[in-house]
This record gives C-alpha cells, sequence and structure tokens, in this order.
C-alpha cells in the first residue's frame, strides 16, 4: 500500500509519489485529494484512493482549504493489511496502518516546524496568531510519528528535522531525478536559448523573488521561472514566467538553460539534480539539500548569502563553459531510479520480516 499527503499538483514530492507507483505497480495510492487534471497525468493508471474530502472542488483546487480537516481525516481512513510506503510532508504518516509502515519524509510539516518560512508571504498580525493554531496539530503530528516503523529522510539536512521534531533517527536515501532525459522535447515559444532556469511553486520559501532581483542586477542575464514570476511588481523583459507546462516543454527547457538557479533551503530540491541529467551545472544556496546534491567546481556553484547581492554577484563571474557537461552528467548519475527502487525494495522486505519501531535518539 502507497500513499501520499495530496496529488493535486505537479511538485518534487508528487515525482517521488509517482516513482514509488512505478517500483510497487500493483499497490494501491491512498491520498487526501486527488485532481487529475492537475497533477501529473501518470497517476489516472493508478489505482488511487482519495479521502472523503474529494468529494468537494474546492479542497481539489486547493488543499490547504481543509487545513483543519485533513488531520482527522486522514487519521481516520481505512488502510488494507500489508506494509504501508507513504510519501510525506505532513499528513501521509498520520494514517492508521495495520502492518508495518515506512514514511519517506521529504520534511516534517513546514506549517508546524518552519512556520516562519512557509508562511512568510502572510502578514506579520497574521502570522502571529497562527501558534496557537498549530499547537494541537504539532500534538497530533508528534504521535502520528511514533506509530512509524521506519523514517527514511529525503537528505542529511531532513533527517536532523526528522530527529529534532521526532526524536527519530532517520536513514538518508536521497530521491531520484523524477524527469527522463531522454523524453520528448517541445519548445517553449518566445524563449531563446542561452537563460537561467529557476523551477518552483508560488511559495514565499522559494525565493523566486530573490532569484529574479538578483538576475535584474546582473547585464544581459535573461530567466525563465517555471512556476511564474512573483507577482506584485513589474519585471524587466529578460525574465519570463511559464506555468503549467509539459514535461516535454520542462525537458526542451533543462536542455537549453545555461544553469539552474535555485536559493530556496530545501528538504532536497529536486530540479538542480533534473538539470544534472541534462549536463547542466547549477548556482545555488549553500543550504538544505544542496549540500547533499551539489558538488561544488564539478556540477555546483554555491552561494553562501541568501539574498540578491550575494547571487548576483556569483552570477557575474558564472560561466557555464567552466563546467564539463559531461562530468555534471556522470555526477547526476548518483540519483538514477534503479538504486532508489532496489533501496525501497530492501528496505520493505526488512520490515515485512518484523522490523522494530524507529530507534530514539540517544
Amino acid at each position: 500500500m502507497l500513499a501520499h499527503d495530496y496529488l493535486t499538483q505537479r511538485g518534487g514530492g508528487e515525482r517521488v509519489a509517482l516513482e514509488l507507483a512505478r517500483h510497487f505497480p500493483d499497490a494501491p495510492l491512498i491520498t487526501s485529494v486527488y485532481e487529475e487534471t492537475t497533477t501529473f497525468p501518470e497517476f489516472a493508471g493508478r489505482d488511487v484512493r482519495p479521502s472523503v474530502l474529494n468529494r468537494w472542488a474546492v479542497f481539489r483546487r486547493d488543499p490547504r482549504r481543509a487545513f483543519a480537516l485533513l488531520a482527522p481525516v486522514m487519521s481516520r481512513m481505512d488502510v488494507p493489511r500489508g506494509v504501508l510506503l507513504a510519501s510525506s510532508s505532513g499528513w501521509a504518516h498520520g494514517l492508521r496502518a495495520h502492518g508495518p509502515k515506512v514514511v519517506y519524509c521529504h520534511n516534517p510539516a513546514r506549517w508546524l516546524y518552519q512556520p516562519d518560512d512557509y508562511f512568510r508571504a502572510l502578514p506579520r498580525p497574521v502570522r502571529r496568531p497562527l501558534s496557537a493554531v498549530l499547537a494541537p496539530l504539532r500534538r497530533w503530528d508528534r504521535r502520528a510519528a511514533r506509530t512509524v516503523d521506519v523514517y527514511l529522510a529525503n537528505s542529511t539536512s531532513v533527517a536532523r528535522r526528522i530527529e529534532e521534531a521526532y526524536g527519530v533517527r532517520a536513514r538518508v536515501l536521497h530521491p531520484p531525478a523524477g524527469l527522463d532525459p531522454r523524453g520528448a522535447r517541445e519548445p517553449v515559444p518566445g524563449v531563446e536559448p542561452g537563460f537561467l532556469l529557476t523551477v518552483g511553486r508560488r511559495r514565499g520559501y522559494k525565493n523566486t523573488s530573490l532569484v529574479c532581483e538578483a538576475v535584474e542586477q546582473v547585464p544581459g542575464a535573461r530567466l525563465v521561472a517555471v512556476g511564474g514570476l512573483p507577482a506584485g511588481r513589474e519585471w524587466s523583459e529578460r525574465l519570463t514566467g511559464v506555468r503549467d507546462i509539459s514535461d516535454a516543454q520542462l525537458r526542451w527547457l533543462y536542455a537549453n538553460c545555461s544553469a539552474v538557479v535555485a536559493m530556496s533551503r530545501e528538504d532536497f530540491g529536486l530540479s538542480p539534480v533534473e538539470g544534472f541529467a541534462f549536463g547542466k551545472p547549477s548556482v545555488v544556496l549553500r543550504a538544505g539539500g544542496y549540500l547533499d546534491s551539489g558538488l561544488e567546481g564539478v556540477a555546483t556553484r554555491f552561494v553562501d548569502g541568501e539574498d540578491a547581492a550575494s547571487l548576483a554577484a556569483v552570477l557575474r563571474d558564472f560561466d557555464p563553459a567552466d563546467f564539463d557537461a559531461e562530468k555534471v552528467r556522470e555526477h547526476g548519475e548518483r540519483f538514477s531510479a534503479a538504486s532508489f527502487g532496489r533501496a525501497l525494495h530492501q528496505i520493505v522486505a526488512e520490515v515485512s520480516g518484523g522490523a522494530a519501531g524507529p530507534r530514539p535518539s540517544a
């Protein structure tokens, strides 16, 4: 049995959930809400079992509107006997399993343990009362964590957060690059090759505004922002926002960019890893999951400051010709789907034999 928090968007977590489904093709996939028109079309061929919340279109459009309902609904969902393998960053680890439970944790819930990052787009007076609202959810979340047999973290950074939040030592298993570079490619109208590329949903912690501001400080630099340009100001013509693109168009963007830029404190961060598969180097913040995936001088240039001026300084000095595309691809092979699948099957086999629960911290 598989599970994922919700299937309503095309993000890194959903790519991992799709990868789980590929490695366990006969396993049903439980989720809170499922909107097949806005997530990856490959889920349409799977046995997806959403919760009762799926009856309401308002929740399928934006699961955050069901915020107060997700914990109780997920806690009460019926899960068949057997191993439960859940992809989670907030809700799916609370499912009531009737057998061993393995959780692939993208991050302990940001809204509970990193609220300043998650809610940074909200006005400060609105953010203050949230702490009282979130306290009961933290208690639920920690109770849910105690029901897990094995925690898997997508990076060493997330493994530390899991230990801090739950007192559990997690195994680190890096996710695979979800986009196969061998697939079809389709040009994006109006975009000429040689641009910088940033990929991310419209969330404040993704720091897309920071990337845009930095690129505007670098004469001649161009940027394509998958997910769209941040609202609230006019950006120069050197910046292009694209939304709702196909995988074929995303492959074309990776293949024709000069580098992937990412400045968020990511749990893992798939976009630089996807870029590696196309031989493209990354310019990333020296933090979070990028410390696991990047390789300075071979595939990566790190940025030490989380501000537009620091990124702009690196971009002014950045030359993609300094990187060997083949060596970048070789580095990216560390994150293959095959090795990810072998590790998952081994872990599921271990817990099927009667593994103990997660080890508490010393």
